[in-house]
């Protein structure tokens, strides 16, 4: 994945990982904390694109459950689910305005 530069992660995989990152593939592993004094649900700057992701890949009923029988089919199929979300998206934004009409 030559244009991956950098990789956020939770707190979960501090410490070694890290420079085993940068040493291995060159990327940066970034994690993202959460505030000390925060009590509660905190949202989390990154956080929620990956939510959102997960969220949108969910819907897709082929991958709602694994019952491909080879690897390949289920990463075609995370791959068909991807192109879907991110076309609705650009669609989303391509759409002329209320105003503009």
């Amino acid at each position: 994945m030559p244009r991956l530069r950098l990789i956020w992660a939770d707190g979960g995989y501090a410490g070694a990982l890290i420079a085993w990152v940068q040493t291995h593939w060159g990327w940066v592993l970034e994690i993202v904390k959460r505030l000390g004094d925060a009590v509660g649900f905190q949202l989390l700057p990154h956080r929620w694109i990956v939510e959102r992701t997960l969220a949108g890949l969910g819907r897709a009923r082929r991958l709602s459950k694994d019952c491909e029988e080879r690897p390949e089919c289920s990463e075609s199929m995370a791959y068909s689910a991807m192109i879907r979300l991110m076309l609705r998206r650009l669609a989303q934004s391509q759409a002329p305005s209320q105003s503009a009409r």
